[in-house]
């Protein structure tokens, strides 16, 4: 999202790609979504308590992590963050025994993203830019790529658009964790993960459709 990579891709089939494509996505699913909110409930069928099943459901989670950063052959900053926020808040919960600490955590993750997103947009490399130049480099190759970035060099329009795109990601993924707090802080626990993921897909599916919307409007896409 490194050369011996590249190399590979290149002597793949049509068919191999889009299978590929489309699995990441179902696997990130399942350990994003589904193993996390299956396991609490599953555990708490067991008769563990809130503590635990949340804590559990954290673990299980780590693989996908880990073979992300040992997939790629380099240090993840982004799989490396979420490992230490997800130390912190099991210690920080284990000293209060409040799980409420546990369901705080994803909120802070969010909440960062959010805002390094928006710390992004009065910069010369908005987060969309990248993000978008690599749909590009990946659909046309490195002539597109180039196509894209000149565009940012030339066009005051076209950054524009840009920064405003990278604003509303990383506004909506603030403003989701501050309601994930103030669910995390209100609710019923056993109810909180469902609340969450039940967001979390409202959300993500109403700014994929924005963004889509949007760059088919303003000559954006690739």
């Amino acid at each position: 999202m490194t050369v011996p990579v590249q190399v590979k891709t290149a002597g793949r089939t049509e068919r191999q790609k889009g299978a590929s494509a489309r699995g990441f996505p179902l696997l990130q699913l399942v350990f994003d979504v589904i193993l996390p909110l299956g396991s609490y409930y599953g555990f708490r069928a067991l008769g563990l308590s809130q503590w635990w099943c949340l804590t559990l459901g954290t673990l299980l989670g780590l693989p996908w992590i880990v073979h992300g950063i040992v997939k790629r052959r380099k240090v993840d900053v982004m799989g490396l963050f979420t490992l230490s926020i997800m130390a912190v808040a099991t210690l920080l919960s284990l000293v209060t025994g409040d799980p409420r600490t546990l369901l705080v955590r994803d909120s802070w993750l969010t909440a960062v993203i959010g805002l390094w997103v928006l710390g992004t947009v009065p910069t010369r490399r908005p987060f969309m830019l990248a993000a978008m130049r690599n749909v590009f480099l990946a659909k046309g190759g490195e002539e597109e790529a180039a196509g894209w970035d000149s565009r940012w060099d030339t066009s005051p329009a076209f950054r524009r658009k840009i920064r405003f795109l990278t604003g509303v990601w990383g506004t909506v993924f603030t403003l989701d964790a501050g309601v994930r707090v103030a669910c995390a802080a209100t609710l019923p626990v056993d109810t909180v993960p469902t609340v969450n993921t039940v967001q979390w897909l409202v959300v993500l599916a109403g700014l994929m459709v924005f963004h889509k919307q949007y760059i088919t409007r303003k000559g954006l896409k690739a």
